[in-house]
């Protein structure tokens, strides 16, 4: 129906991997107050006088090594999962990033002059945490709410214990685990431990309660690290990992106070010192490849591993393109019409 849309929403890459896009984008991605959580002032102390002068040279070299001669693998990824999911679905399927370009008022505000008004909105973020799929949610809502008349927005929630998506994330990694190996360690993107904190309304858990993540709690829908657990047992449920044979860490951390631990950069290490010799990584909390595994896990984590003694290292590919993972988000899109198209009878019957 014309007046009907899915969004699809990815984190986002800077146009190019020079020095000025690379610091255009690290400004827009962390004046984000729910990624650089501080009072206003002293975020942009703190990006103008510490961040922006170094960073964007350090990460402008890093997007060097994994660009492609279309653009940044995110984007091309993202393109072209939305087009499958286009022919999956027969839906009008829409990409924006929440940094960068497409950007979401530049998507929005066109489906509003096209007379589109109700938006089927998908955070390409398996798990929930302030600084991913909620700083989507809320800039989408943000900008619908100048938008007149409004875009009815439908969300679907973190999909981090759907079994399809479970299911899409095994059969995606399979051909990287009938490969000999022994050990595979799960590396999710870090947070700060107080976004934890500060999601927990009853400040009596989250990182207070012992083994928190694995004792059922109301938090753990909001709560980042728990979920992240949750999708490693279940998936090495589904897949068949002996116990003792994998763990969890986490990656991309900022300086300056304590954030998930333990840090991939020192598994990496204690792995390869305890003689693991063939070792896999995952990085579920991403659904496409990007700077987070392409180098820093698959460049810089293989070479922190063999000089500390691995001998083989490998990072699994993320969903992508898989087949399943274009059926589970075809599946998702498929129940939200059907939904729209129950309402719509049952408010012609009244």
């Amino acid at each position: 129906m014309k007046d009907r849309a899915v969004l699809l929403v990815n984190l986002g890459s800077p146009d190019s991997p020079s020095v000025p896009d690379v610091r255009r984008y690290l400004k827009e991605f962390l004046s984000d107050d729910r990624v650089l959580d501080l009072p206003k002032p002293l975020q942009q102390f703190v990006l103008r006088l510490f961040i922006l002068p170094f960073r964007p040279k350090r990460s402008a070299e890093a997007y060097e090594t994994i660009w492609k001669p279309e653009g940044s693998p995110l984007l091309l990824i993202s393109r072209a999962v939305r087009e499958k999911v286009a022919r999956a679905t027969g839906a009008r399927i829409e990409l924006a990033m929440r940094y960068g370009r497409p950007s979401i008022p530049e998507v929005l505000n066109q489906l509003h002059r096209e007379g589109v008004r109700e938006v089927f909105l998908v955070p390409l973020y398996p798990h929930y945490a302030m600084s991913s799929y909620e700083t989507v949610v809320a800039r989408v809502h943000e900008v619908a709410d100048r938008l007149d008349p409004r875009p009815r927005i439908d969300t679907l929630p973190p999909f981090y214990n759907d079994p399809a998506y479970l299911d899409a994330l095994v059969a995606s990694a399979r051909p990287w685990l009938e490969k000999p190996h022994d050990y595979v360690l799960f590396s999710y993107h870090g947070v700060p431990e107080r976004h934890l904190r500060k999601g927990d309304p009853s400040k009596a858990h989250c990182l207070k309660v012992p083994d928190c993540c694995r004792r059922c709690s109301p938090v753990h829908e909001v709560c980042y690290r728990a979920q992240c657990v949750h999708t490693t047992y279940e998936f090495v449920k589904r897949s068949g990992i002996p116990d003792g044979k994998w763990s969890i860490s986490f990656q991309s951390r900022l300086a300056g106070e304590p954030w998930l631990q333990p840090y991939t950069d020192f598994e990496l290490k204690r792995l390869a010192a305890e003689r693991v010799r063939r070792l896999l990584v995952m990085t579920p909390a991403f659904v496409s490849d990007c700077l987070e595994t392409l180098e820093e896990i698959a460049i810089g984590g293989s070479e922190i591993f063999k000089e500390a003694g691995g001998e083989f290292f490998e990072q699994v590919p993320c969903l992508n393109e898989h087949p399943d993972w274009i059926a589970f988000l075809a599946g998702k899109i498929a129940s939200w019409e059907r939904r729209f198209q129950e309402q719509a009878s049952a408010a012609t019957t009244a």
